[in-house]
């Protein structure tokens, strides 16, 4: 016994050296922060032994590239699934309830996510996201706006995205994600086995519109070009999409969508990026 203790504890400090070691090399590989690092390795982890994820298709960026990703909305967890395939920290618009919550509040500051309020066009945040894809970055982005717990593909959709995109001059990054974990609260998947996949599709150019973000036509046909390319990561290539009006909620129909678009475009008109 006297013999094997001094074994143990030499074996665990190398266990341990080694360990930090191997964290020090995967922080300089990546461009996260020490605690960014600890927590996508974390999520990784999660993501590939408890929701038994596989990214079918690389992220389709290089690190000095900018864009905006957007991708389907089905469980509270969709950005997880994105930001472990990437060594570099994607910045994205979550309501601003999560980033006050107490339970979620610490991790999400880490994860510096741009709070949104979910009511109507958030000016601020707008201007945070073309800041952010303009110096370089990648801001993902929900169309959705909520998780769709509905039948439907997907739930109607706002141009904020294409509308970021053409002020910032950058791509669109389509994503569909499947089979994510969601049983109505925003930690359930934690609690839950899955078996998810991954499907990115290629940049979307849109430099040919630039300048020409306040032509809603145009931003509409945007849009929809955009959420048909996620519909055929996933094999509906027959999706059409809806626009959804500025109030419209999954539990009514969108009657007064029209003129909420029309609003939802005149306010989006008033963002610039001074």
């Amino acid at each position: 016994m006297s013999h094997t203790l001094p074994v143990v504890i030499s074996l665990a400090a190398l266990t341990l050296a080694a360990g930090l070691v191997w964290f020090a090399l995967v922080v300089r590989s990546t461009s996260y922060t020490v605690l960014q690092t600890f927590f996508w390795l974390l999520a990784k982890f999660y993501t590939r032994i408890m929701w038994r994820a596989r990214i079918v298709d690389p992220f389709p960026l290089d690190a000095d590239s900018n864009g905006v990703v957007i991708c389907n909305h089905r469980s509270s967890i969709d950005p997880f699934f994105i930001q472990v395939s990437v060594r570099r920290v994607i910045r994205w618009m979550v309501a601003r309830e999560y980033c006050e919550h107490p339970m979620f509040g610490f991790f999400l500051r880490i994860a510096e996510v741009i709070p949104v309020n979910r009511g109507g066009i958030d000016t601020a945040a707008t201007k945070a996201a073309i800041r952010i894809v303009s110096e370089g970055g990648v801001v993902g982005m929900l169309p959705e706006g909520r998780i769709n717990t509905t039948e439907q593909f997907m739930n109607p959709v706002r141009p904020g995205a294409i509308l970021v995109a053409l002020k910032a001059r950058a791509p669109i990054i389509p994503c569909y994600i499947e089979g994510a974990p969601y049983r109505g609260t925003a930690w359930s998947p934690f609690l839950m086995r899955a078996r998810a996949r991954v499907r990115y599709g290629q940049p979307i150019d849109l430099s040919p519109y630039y300048g020409r973000e306040k032509d809603s036509q145009l931003v509409r046909h945007l849009l929809f070009q955009c959420v048909k390319a996620i519909a055929e990561l996933a094999g509906r290539p027959d999706y059409e999409p809806q626009m959804a009006g500025r109030k419209w909620r999954p539990d009514l129909l969108d009657t007064d969508g029209a003129a909420d678009e029309a609003n939802e475009f005149h306010e989006a008109d008033e963002v610039d990026e001074s």
